[in-house]
C-alpha cells in the first residue's frame, strides 16, 4: 500500500504495440476523456513503480492514440512498451462530478441490504458493455451485483459502505 507521501497513480491507457519506425505506439486509451493524452507532458509507464516518460507528440488515429515518448526513438523500442500500462499521478485526474468516482474506490467497500443486513465487501469490479458488475465476497460465496440504480441503492464513501437492493435472482 502507498504510504501518504507517495503518488497514487491512476490508469489511463495501455500500450497496443508499436506503430512505425519511429518509436511511436498505438495506445488503447482508458479515460472518459482521451484528449488528455495531447496536453500530458509526462506519462508514467508501468504498474508496479511507474516510472515518468516526458510525452513528445500524440494524436489519434483509428480510435487510437499514436504517442511518442521521449527515449523511445525506434520500433525496437517502442516493442519494449508492448502492454504497458500507462499512468497519470492522482493528483493529475480530472475532476469527478458529484455522482462520480473512481472505480479502486470502491474496492473494499462494506455491503449491506436495505435492512441493514451485512453481505459482504467488495473485493472486484467487472467492467461489462451494459455496467459495471461489483464482486462482493460473502460467507455464501461470491456476489455479483451490476451498478444499477435498482440494485445500488446508495454508496456512501466517508463511512466505507454500500447499500444495495437484492432483486429476485441474484
Amino acid at each position: 500500500m502507498a504510504s501518504p507521501t507517495e503518488p497514487r497513480f491512476l490508469i489511463i491507457g495501455r500500450v497496443a504495440r508499436p506503430h512505425g519506425v519511429h518509436g511511436e505506439v498505438s495506445v488503447e486509451p482508458f479515460t472518459d476523456l482521451p484528449e488528455r493524452f495531447t496536453w500530458l507532458k509526462t506519462v508514467y509507464v508501468g504498474e508496479i513503480n511507474p516510472r515518468p516518460a516526458p510525452v513528445e507528440n500524440a494524436r489519434f488515429h483509428q480510435g487510437r492514440i499514436l504517442l511518442k515518448l521521449a527515449g523511445y526513438d525506434d520500433r525496437e523500442a517502442a516493442e519494449s512498451l508492448r502492454f504497458q500500462w500507462l499512468q497519470v499521478p492522482e493528483a493529475e485526474a480530472i475532476p469527478l462530478a458529484e455522482d462520480e468516482f473512481y472505480l479502486y474506490q470502491a474496492i473494499g467497500l462494506v455491503v449491506y441490504n436495505e435492512d441493514g443486513d451485512h453481505l459482504g465487501e467488495v473485493v472486484e469490479i467487472l467492467e461489462t458493455p451494459a455496467n459495471y458488475v461489483f464482486v462482493v465476497n460473502t460467507p455464501a460465496g461470491e456476489l455479483l451485483l451490476p451498478h444499477i440504480p435498482e440494485v445500488v441503492r446508495e454508496i456512501d464513501f466517508e463511512r466505507g459502505r454500500m447499500t444495495v437492493r437484492l432483486l429476485p435472482g441474484l
